[in-house]
């Protein structure tokens, strides 16, 4: 997850929520991932803005993540095919 910069200064950032110990069989871990929003009056806006990244870029890396699992994966499928026929 990463820090989303909005058009209005606002910070989008992840927010993990832990199970409570004895509540849970999954004690002690990650049950939920969320979002919450800062602003520059917030202790940490300044060292989670340097990292942000916009809308628009967070959807431009995702596009290159589909187009490089695409070769990726037509890489592996012939590999794997050349494999079946030995």
């Amino acid at each position: 997850m990463y820090v989303i910069r909005l058009p209005d200064g606002t910070l989008r950032v992840p927010h993990g929520v832990l199970s409570e110990p004895g509540h849970d069989a999954a004690e002690g871990r990650i049950i939920a991932q969320a979002y919450v929003e800062i602003g520059p009056g917030d202790p940490d806006y300044d060292r989670l803005l340097a990292g942000s990244l916009t809308e628009a870029e967070l959807e431009e890396k995702r596009r290159r993540w589909r187009d490089e699992d695409d070769d990726l994966l037509r890489t592996f499928e012939e590999w794997k095919a050349g494999r079946a026929e030995e």
